[in-house]
């Protein structure tokens, strides 16, 4: 059988893969995309897009139960038929595939259905329903990804123990809850299944919750909220072990040294991902991995190998889709001769709690890690926003940090509603070197949560309106 010859072939039809492939179409390379599951990869299919589906109705919910008779609107038996509901998320998701499949064919983008191995660094062999496909390429871009950890004693069956791919299968929201892991995702899944009535308990190692992850300041307003809503968190502790208990779990947890037994019906593990960097027969294209198990590549995604590329979670941190996707058009248009290297100044990060948290540039800690000992650091609170307070949304607030000497924006932290689209705003001007002023001094529209972004940055300045706020004093940082 005679192989099939392509001037790029992407493995892997995630974020990262499947804009890869159709960059690589446009600027006229003849293109493949392998996937062995289905197109649009975890964060479509099992991750990004149905979590935050869940998300939306639980948060559609809980507006009904609490908010509604607030603003005199009254709801009588809500209920939730939760097969209905995960029959619309899997409608959304089938959608967005489908979508991906129109985008491919429509760039004539060729797509194979399989598992590909490399057999050199020029040739694919693909394992195909009907049998195995030869593959041959100028170039090979790897996308494939990453998948969830599992740790000692919680092998994942995806019904009772599970990652987020069983959890975000359930055809039912379970009474009890263990969620070990306070990072991102247990903290999504929990906090939605906790509005649908599941009774979740947080095992999280560390001495916070998102440690590291985000703000801390803004972490905290997340675990209040989380404890106000019934959740319950136990931080340093470590999970030992679990036992099936009648129908259910009984999980051994360690806390202060003394071991404790939690009781529950389901238990999710959410302790991070890995790259899946031992698939696809890599070794025999010669790619270096690291000790993380992440593909060594430079600033261009190129790989050891010269003629193969790796975007995505499989090289390296953030494991974060949006960074994949510009990883994809960046590579294909490196391949297409194009003079391009990744150099993004920030990678946005968004955790969708309640209330969502979202992040551009540098914490605190990094800041000053970096030299940055004279910052100007305000807060500028959600509740002094007219159209937060029309939302009943006021939990939180936008933080920005400056070099007090420069007046260059090094970060901006919120938490809060709507943070996830807020965010871009930072993303924007941290990537064109804007000082606080630029923000200060551009009319936003009003009443929108939009105006946090400008009143934070006349707080960071020292001449807020809308907050009693302290003056600064020069090489000290102004909180309010």
């Amino acid at each position: 059988m005679a192989a099939q010859q392509f001037d790029t072939v992407v493995i892997g039809s995630g974020p990262g893969g499947y804009v890869a492939a159709i960059r690589a179409a446009q600027l006229g390379q003849k293109t493949a995309i392998i996937e062995r599951e289905q197109l649009g990869g975890v964060c479509l299919n099992v991750g990004c897009i149905p979590s935050k589906a869940m998300i939306s109705a639980a948060h559609f919910l809980h507006k009904a139960q609490h908010d509604a008779e607030t603003m005199g609107i009254h709801f009588k038996d809500i209920s939730v038929d939760y097969k209905q509901l995960l029959k619309w998320k899997t409608s959304v998701t089938e959608k967005m595939s489908g979508g991906v499949k129109q985008l491919l064919s429509g760039n004539t983008v060729t797509i194979i259905v399989g598992e590909a191995e490399f057999k050199s660094s020029k040739e694919l062999s693909v394992k195909t329903a009907t049998g195995t496909d030869i593959i041959t390429a100028k170039n090979f871009i790897v996308a494939t990804g990453s998948r969830p950890i599992e740790i000692p004693g919680f092998k994942f069956d995806e019904k009772e123990i599970m990652s987020s791919t069983g959890a975000l299968a359930m055809d039912a929201a379970p009474k009890k809850l263990v969620v070990i892991g306070g990072g991102y995702i247990g903290l999504e899944i929990g906090g939605y299944l906790a509005k649908f009535g599941t009774e979740v308990t947080v095992v999280e190692a560390g001495p916070a919750l998102l440690n590291g992850v985000v703000d801390p300041e803004c972490a905290q307003v997340v675990a209040r909220k989380l404890t106000k809503s019934g959740v319950k968190v136990l931080l340093n502790a470590k999970a030992k072990g679990q036992k099936k208990s009648g129908s259910g779990y009984e999980v051994t947890i360690e806390v202060g040294g003394k071991e404790e037994t939690l009781k529950c019906d389901k238990i999710l593990v959410t302790v991070g991902r890995k790259p899946n960097s031992d698939q696809s027969n890599l070794k025999a294209a010669g790619l270096q991995i690291d000790e993380r198990g992440f593909i060594k590549v430079d600033a261009q995604r190129r790989t050891n190998v010269p003629n193969i590329f790796a975007i995505g979670d499989i090289c390296g941190q953030p494991m974060l889709a949006h960074k994949a996707s510009h990883e994809g058009v960046l590579v294909a248009e490196v391949i297409s001769g194009k003079n391009r290297v990744y150099d993004a100044k920030t990678v946005p990060a968004v955790v969708f709690t309640d209330p969502e948290i979202a992040s551009a540039g540098m914490m605190e800690s990094e800041c000053k890690a970096k030299g940055y000992n004279d910052l100007n650091i305000a807060k500028f609170p959600f509740g002094a926003n007219g159209r937060a307070v029309s939302l009943l949304e006021t939990d939180g607030f936008v933080k920005m940090i400056a070099d007090a000497k420069t007046g260059i924006l090094l970060g901006v932290h919120i938490v809060g509603p709507e943070a996830s689209n807020l965010i871009s705003e930072a993303v924007l001007a941290i990537e064109m070197g804007a000082r606080v002023e630029d923000l200060a001094l551009s009319i936003h529209p009003h009443p929108s949560l939009g105006e946090t972004m400008m009143e934070a940055a006349e707080a960071t300045i020292g001449h807020a309106i809308h907050i009693i706020q302290k003056p600064l004093s020069k090489s000290k940082e102004a909180r309010v």
